[in-house]
């Protein structure tokens, strides 16, 4: 009987739904949660042998793998196209832990100003141990390169697309210039989920992402995962997963794990309802702007076809009525979107917020949108009477 053969080239949905579980134990149609701390050994020298190798091939301790965590790292493996993954308990540890694998000492780093906030925080905090950052806009490869110092830069970290204005950065020409100089590539993937974007495919070194969004899907697990070569996860296994204690656990991992099956037929009805509700909100004249990857008046457009082959359901507008309280009232009419931060899961979602002037002359108000997986006719009634009441539409 033909069988799953984990090396042959099968599309992605096959390998979403049968890599890592070749093995069905006792005949389970899905894997069991190995709710355990550590595993068992038949002799004393196998396993010291195993800790003093660091080898990571057999679990011992669950604070550095497990059996259900390790089913759903081969998974986002294949869906980056790398080597290998892992996964920790939040998007903010695996970002910390990319971060902190890439620098050797005192350094600097090069970061897209629009980067995730606690991002930005975390490459603050890390001032106090000697690390100095500069932020750039992105758009312009030229300037992000021009920001690289040599001898001092370890690390460049994108964001692509961006957080809160979604832009994007030329993936291959800063990649191909961080190679040549040693400096490492951090790119957070979590907008595309790595089904619309392979970033490792543009020569990024390490792929991260909050796994609490379109990997978990269903707003009930907070995780993180990075993605890359085989040399740089084992390294990073041995130090900032196991030093730090940053693993996902058992259970949170077996959520992920069910998420990852219905993610590309999550992906495609956030895209097209997504694209749809962003292409009437610009006909309502409510929005003096809307930043979203899919529509076809993008600004970035040329690059986002060069390096995307989809969008997902986030996207934002600058309201053509720059009053706070009456932003605040529409984001409070909404009756099908919940007020709440994060996004990527089944349910709509609004923030409003005064932006920082960092690519306007003063601060400007937006509103962010997670479109979930209504149907789009009736969030496009909803937002249409939340604009009528809040007094947005001019």
């Amino acid at each position: 009987m033909a069988r799953f053969e984990p090396d042959r080239d099968y599309g992605l949905n096959t390998l979403i739904a049968h890599l890592g579980e070749e093995e069905k134990i006792k005949g389970a149609v899905v894997p069991p949660i190995f709710q355990n701390s550590l595993f068992l050994f038949e002799t004393i020298d196998d396993l010291n042998g195993h800790i003093r190798e660091g080898r990571t091939d057999m679990d011992v301790y669950s604070r550095v793998s497990n059996p259900t965590t390790s089913i759903a790292e081969k998974k986002i493996a294949a869906i980056e196209g790398t080597e290998e993954a892992r996964l920790f308990n939040s998007g903010m540890a695996a970002i910390s832990a990319a971060i902190l694998s890439a620098l050797d000492g005192p350094a600097h780093v090069v970061a897209v100003d629009t980067c995730y906030g606690p991002t930005r925080q975390f490459l603050d905090y890390m001032s106090r141990y000697g690390v100095t950052t500069t932020y750039i806009e992105g758009t312009d490869p030229d300037a992000v390169i021009a920001a690289i110092r040599p001898g001092e830069t370890q690390a460049v970290y994108l964001e692509s697309p961006s957080s809160v204005l979604f832009l994007l950065q030329d993936l291959t020409t800063i990649c191909r210039y961080c190679r040549e100089h040693g400096v490492t590539t951090i790119l957070d993937n979590s907008y595309s989920a790595g089904v619309f974007q392979k970033p490792a495919s543009f020569g990024v070194d390490l792929v991260v992402h909050s796994a609490t969004k379109y990997f978990g899907g269903h707003s009930d697990v907070v995780a993180g995962a990075i993605a890359g070569s085989k040399e740089r996860l084992t390294k990073m296994t041995m130090e900032e997963v196991s030093l730090f204690g940053a693993i996902l656990p058992p259970f949170p991992s077996w959520l992920i794990l069910r998420g990852l099956r219905t993610l590309t037929v999550r992906l495609k009805h956030h895209q097209e309802a997504a694209n749809h509700i962003a292409k009437w909100l610009q006909g309502t004249g409510a929005a003096d702007a809307v930043h979203h990857v899919g529509l076809d008046s993008f600004p970035q457009a040329a690059l986002r076809d060069r390096q995307m082959t989809g969008t997902s359901g986030l996207f934002s507008f600058e309201p053509k009525v720059q009053d706070g309280e009456k932003v605040k009232a529409f984001a409070n009419h909404l009756g099908l979107f919940g007020r709440g931060v994060s996004w990527g899961g089944f349910e709509s979602l609004v923030v409003a917020f005064p932006t920082h002037p960092m690519h306007y002359e003063s601060s400007r108000w937006i509103v962010r949108l997670n479109i979930g997986l209504e149907e789009p006719a009736d969030l496009i009634a909803d937002i249409q009477q939340a604009l009528h009441a809040s007094e947005l539409l001019p």
